[in-house]
């Protein structure tokens, strides 16, 4: 049988990057051929991780079909975040923890999507139903995935099965889930070197929400005015992207890791839509969104509901 590309969504994050090694890991354990590949840039945040255990990052490829014929999706499903040509090849599985949405096979496949805050936190699981040990590097990449996608802990989206695998792989790896945990974040705050082009799409994803498109972009920072007083510049990226793209409404949330808050700025012909579906006044284009703070549970559903 020929070698299958593990890989999960465009503008990937630490749980993408990380849950393709990992997943790669137990499946090679299990006597299969796998490669795990990523489709974009590794940020800041996930390359302080892969220094922390020294393991380097999946290479970048952007075409799937001119390699292999079949892939597994880790960390998502819908097509629009996945590889260009995914249409072109066969997916056996998926392992998610993200809504159902744009997704068809042509055959059965096996699909793991469970209501957690991490896609590592299902992997975990995986390794101790095969009967797998975990290393140290691997739980080093599952606990910052989860510190990644749970904001330490503090987004609605995290379970205390995530807590709990947190826990037990903070143990495997040997470090302290505070310390390791606020440092790693941090890393990822880091904007200074950054432009309009790169901030807008380093963690960004787009949704079909009834029969509009949207772009939905996150960017973690421990200050926010860092982000806004770059406003008019982010700005004309986003109006940009909106016309190359065609989206109907661009959303960027700049999230205070700190204070567990969110400024949004919405660009496009439905900007009314934030203010509808948050029942907040926009100044200008721009809102706070107290307490939010996950893209998924908090963003999303909102906006999914008043297009819907």
């Amino acid at each position: 049988m020929s070698k299958t590309l593990i890989f999960g969504h465009k503008n990937p994050d630490t749980d993408t990057i990380t849950s393709a090694l990992v997943y790669a890991d137990l499946k090679k354990a299990l006597g299969e051929d796998v490669e795990p590949v990523r489709l974009g840039e590794v940020n800041g945040e996930t390359q302080f991780a892969l220094d922390q255990f020294n393991v380097d990052a999946p290479r970048l490829v952007e075409r799937v079909s001119d390699e292999v014929e079949q892939v597994i999706l880790v960390d998502h499903n819908e097509r629009q975040q996945s590889a260009d040509d995914i249409e072109d090849v066969q997916v056996l599985e998926v392992i998610d923890h993200h809504r159902i949405a744009n997704f068809e096979t042509k055959g059965p496949l096996y699909y793991r999507a469970e209501p957690v805050g991490c896609t590592a936190t299902i992997l975990n699981k995986l390794y101790k139903e095969k009967g797998q040990e975990v290393s140290k590097p691997m739980a080093g990449l599952m606990l910052s995935a989860i510190i990644s996608d749970s904001l330490l802990f503090k987004s609605p989206t995290c379970t205390d099965e995530d807590r709990k695998a947190a826990e037990e792989l903070a143990a495997i790896a040997g470090v302290n889930v505070e310390e390791y945990g606020l440092n790693m974040l941090k890393a990822g705050a880091d904007i200074s070197d950054k432009s309009a082009e790169e901030l807008i799409s380093l963690d960004a994803k787009e949704f079909d929400m009834g029969d509009k498109r949207v772009e939905i972009a996150q960017v973690n920072t421990v200050d926010t005015d860092d982000v806004l007083s770059r406003r008019s510049e982010l700005e004309s990226t986003i109006e940009k992207t909106v016309s190359d793209k065609g989206l109907d409404l661009f959303v960027l949330v700049v999230t205070d890791i700190l204070e567990s808050d969110s400024t949004v700025v919405a660009v496009g012909n439905e900007t009314e839509a934030v203010a509808k579906a948050f029942d907040v006044e926009l100044d200008g284009n721009q809102a706070v969104l107290e307490g939010v703070v996950s893209r998924k549970k908090q963003i999303v559903p909102p906006l999914n509901t008043y297009f819907g």
